[in-house]
């Protein structure tokens, strides 16, 4: 099977609203260039933009500023929308528990949603490594875990595309992560994020090509791509890899999108010449 996908690169800020015009703008773009499938960066929405909380929707609000975007865009275009991260306020519902838990500690959960092409939410991952370490940068510490709340759950989701493995930013960094979705089938990799300026210009690429070499698996990489405010700058370069680790597509600076074919002939191809999985010895 072959489709396009694209990853869509922003340089959020302050203000929801022109966030939302700028990632419906690329949406619309990407979707005109053919892509079925789309992955908005980290934080596309809210960024800096102040309390979390007063930002942060219910799980399944249908008239939640958020969720509703999301799902009127995948179904608009008729794609499937991976909706970066957007702050969420309850936990994830469980089939049969009845009402959903409300963080009440000033935190959100930080989740990536999925939305099918006709709006139907298809699944919810909650970002489990949180960034809490120093850089070298003019923000110097980073400390999610005082607004978030971490996940503890893998998630992989069916969609018309493949089979796509959730992760957020920071997940990147942790490989037995990636390995765990490769054993639940994962085809495609997604990995939206905000990564610094600083750490993306020594990481991120080798990182990406990595998880999509050692799991046989595309990556789809969405990143924040500029000056955010006087104290934030991040990398950009969203890219999309191939299970070759071969960089398909990749949109450097600034507002825009990468867009590339994926061929799950090929991922085939190079998971039965080099069957890895079978091989492992290790768990």
């Amino acid at each position: 099977m072959n489709a396009k996908v694209a990853v869509v690169q922003l340089v959020s800020g302050a203000r929801v609203q022109g966030n939302l015009d700028a990632a419906a703008r690329q949406i619309r773009a990407a979707a005109e260039a053919g892509a079925s499938l789309v992955l908005l960066p980290e934080n596309f929405a809210v960024l800096d933009a102040g309390p979390l909380p007063e930002f942060a929707e219910e799980e399944g609000q249908g008239d939640g500023l958020l969720q509703g975007f999301l799902s009127a865009q995948a179904q608009a275009h008729g794609i499937t929308l991976v909706g970066g991260t957007i702050p969420l306020i309850t936990r994830p519902q469980q089939q049969g528990e009845g009402e959903p838990v409300r963080l009440t500690d000033g935190r959100v959960r930080p989740a990536s949603l999925v939305y099918g092409p006709d709006g139907t939410l298809l699944a919810r991952y909650d970002k489990i490594h949180l960034f809490d370490v120093q850089v070298e940068d003019k923000q110097a510490q980073y400390s999610e875990s005082l607004r978030f709340e971490p996940g503890d759950e893998l998630v992989c989701v069916d969609t018309p595309v493949g089979r796509l493995g959730l992760t957020i930013c920071y997940d990147l960094r942790f490989p037995e992560l990636y390995q765990s979705l490769r054993d639940q089938g994962a085809q495609l990799l997604t990995v939206p994020s905000a990564f610094t300026q600083v750490t993306g210009a020594a990481h991120w690429e080798v990182l990406l090509r990595a998880r999509a070499i050692e799991n046989q698996c595309y990556v789809l990489a969405a990143n924040q791509g500029g000056v955010h405010n006087e104290m934030r700058e991040t990398y950009g370069h969203s890219m999309i890899v191939d299970p070759w680790g071969t960089v398909l597509a990749r949109h450097e600076k600034g507002e825009g999108f990468a867009l590339a074919e994926i061929d799950l002939a090929h991922l085939d191809r190079v998971r039965s010449r080099m069957p890895v999985q079978a091989h492992r010895r290790l768990s």
